[in-house]
């Protein structure tokens, strides 16, 4: 995957703690078996399904209690990315949803973010990265690299849109506002802590108010706020 990820280095979780459950969504059955062969020698990772499209997926995040679905872009019946809005809307689904493509310049890419993904993985990702991408996502961190950022920017603001509304963003401080604007250009807690001159402790807490404020899953939500209301403009707008 081209770029660095915006997730931190995240350990496995302790001897005691649960496993993290994974739920496989993607058509093509090597695919299928060669992610589970990956993430089955992990301790701390348990595959509690695997699938073949969109439709099964929604099915096993209701019934499995996954806590990360892997989720292929391109799928018969029901798309990843209806797959992932259903499951972002439903109650009785879990999992926060790793989208999953051949290309980096996969042309759905802020259609998926913007259905309810957490992240964007090749299926070509090294194991090594898979592994800490499905810790970091289910640590609550997002897992996107720059390049992607900013082709979810570009897809954004080349669409037609009505008039930005930025009542969501009342509630945040002016610092809030200053992280958020940097989060949305796809800066990591370290680089926002180097800009802003405070620790990456500090950047970590007010990521957390910001995210808990605007009522996001994540740091991908929060861009799309970012970008949607305003705050954020896209390079060269």
């Amino acid at each position: 995957m081209a770029g660095r990820m915006n997730a931190g280095a995240v350990l496995p979780a302790g001897p005691d703690a649960a496993p993290i459950r994974v739920l496989i969504a993607d058509d093509q059955a090597l695919v299928r078996t060669g992610f589970r062969m990956i993430l089955e020698i992990e301790p701390d990772l348990e595959v509690v399904g695997d699938v073949a499209d969109g439709a099964q997926a929604l099915e096993a995040a209701r019934a499995l209690a996954p806590d990360v679905v892997l989720m292929d872009v391109r799928m018969p019946r029901m798309d990843g990315i209806a797959a992932t809005r259903a499951i972002a809307e439903d109650p009785a689904a879990t999992g926060r949803v790793v989208m999953l493509t051949t290309f980096d310049v996969d042309e759905y890419v802020y259609d998926a973010l913007q259905a309810g993904a957490s992240g964007f993985l090749l299926k070509d990702v090294q194991p090594e990265l898979l592994v800490a991408g499905i810790r970091a996502v289910h640590a609550g961190d997002s897992l996107l690299a720059p390049a992607v950022t900013r082709r979810m920017i570009e897809t954004f603001v080349a669409r037609p849109r009505a008039a930005a509304d930025s009542s969501a963003l009342a509630a945040l401080t002016e610092r809030e506002r200053e992280v958020l604007a940097l989060v949305a250009r796809g800066r990591t807690n370290g680089e926002i802590a180097r800009d802003l001159y405070v620790s990456e402790t500090t950047v970590k807490t007010h990521v957390g108010r910001v995210l808990a404020k605007l009522g996001a899953r994540d740091r991908v939500q929060a861009v799309i706020i970012a970008y949607e209301t305003g705050l954020a403009q896209a390079p060269g707008g």
